[in-house]
């Protein structure tokens, strides 16, 4: 019988190889997706298409509204920044948001009566948000073992897995597409056209040309005329 896994899944590229290898290692994937109040609302529409397709045993979504809070190009109405990856947190930044999507995961795993929960965090190829970092992961997986009854009662230990932590963008793609992930099928742009398209100039558009460009792959998604292509 298959061990169950929670997978924090965005429909992203990042998430969904995360998926993708959670199945690989022997898992059945429980996927969960979060509408936040996020923007960037087409990423939901693939979760929804394309989780079960993935293999998830279930994609639960869960909601609630983090623009209440704000603080964040993704939740406020404050430009998302197209100038490219700086060195500085940026405002694409959304406070405690790693924080909040792995407890809920946590609440559900604990529920399942499962240890192990995926998440695609990335310390290379990324925009330096601090909730992604290796020592955040391992703060986050002692909390988890401190404030659940399960791991409390000595029943079981959760695991936080992070196998994209310390890929490149292109180690990512090459990972994914050796498992057959459709890349034309995941979401990434911070920006979209009401029409969908990827706008190509925002960090999370960058960090994903900028891998395909390295994996010697085209970017099979759609981009704004003249940007991304």
């Amino acid at each position: 019988m298959m061990r169950k896994a929670v997978v924090l899944y965005s429909g992203g590229l990042d998430s969904t190889t995360c998926l993708a290898i959670a199945r690989s290692e022997g898992f059945e994937p429980y996927a969960m997706s979060f509408a936040y109040g996020q923007r960037h609302k087409a990423e939901l529409e693939m979760a929804r298409e394309n989780a079960r397709t993935m293999g998830a045993a279930e994609h639960l979504l869960v909601d609630f509204d983090l623009r209440k809070i704000g603080g964040s190009a993704l939740t406020a109405e404050i430009d998302v920044p197209k100038g490219g990856v700086g060195n500085d947190i940026p405002v694409t930044y959304v406070p405690a948001r790693n924080t909040i999507f792995l407890s809920f995961a946590l609440g559900w795993a604990e529920v399942l009566g499962a240890f192990d929960i995926y998440i695609g965090v990335n310390a290379l190829d990324y925009s330096g948000y601090p909730d992604c970092r290796p020592e955040y992961v391992a703060a986050f997986e002692t909390l988890a073992n401190l404030a659940t009854k399960v791991a409390v009662e000595g029943k079981g230990r959760y695991r936080i897995h992070t196998p994209l932590i310390h890929l490149t963008k292109a180690e990512i793609i090459r990972k994914g597409l050796a498992l057959g992930v459709d890349y034309g099928r995941t979401h990434s742009c911070y920006d979209p056209t009401p029409e969908g398209l990827a706008c190509g100039r925002c960090d999370s558009c960058r960090l994903r040309l900028k891998g395909f460009a390295e994996a010697g792959v085209e970017d099979p998604v759609r981009y704004v005329a003249g940007d991304g292509e």
